[in-house]
């Protein structure tokens, strides 16, 4: 994973961390804001962006996650269990994968943008 993502297991639950203020993710923050003035990337959202990306690419991601976003942070929380480590895993991936190609996430922003249900 990037350093900005990070999931961590333990006997009941997995999380998957997204700092979203490290300077990356961050600064593609700011500019998705310029594009769209919505889209200032505090924690919740991103969990907007996430549950609308998801929702069309990876909707079995969605199926256990519990979303727990804050300011400078995402979490999302799965119960333990082999297949929700699959789940927690490819949701990370996405993550890293949005974050390292972000002109998607510009397109997403200016193409897609009114259809995300923004904080």
């Amino acid at each position: 994973m990037n350093e900005y993502v990070k999931v961590h297991k333990s006997e009941k639950y997995i999380h998957v961390w997204f700092e979203n203020e490290m300077d990356k993710p961050f600064a593609i923050g700011e500019k998705m804001c310029e594009i769209n003035d919505q889209a200032y990337m505090n924690g919740y959202n991103w969990d907007a962006l996430f549950n609308y990306y998801l929702a069309k690419h990876a909707p079995e991601v969605l199926e256990g996650l519990d979303p727990n976003p804050e300011a400078g942070s995402y979490v999302g929380i799965y119960e333990a269990s082999p297949e929700n480590e699959a789940k927690a895993q490819k949701f990370a991936e996405i993550i890293c994968s949005l974050i390292e190609n972000e002109e998607e996430l510009y397109r997403l922003v200016r193409e897609e943008g009114d259809e995300v249900e923004w904080d």
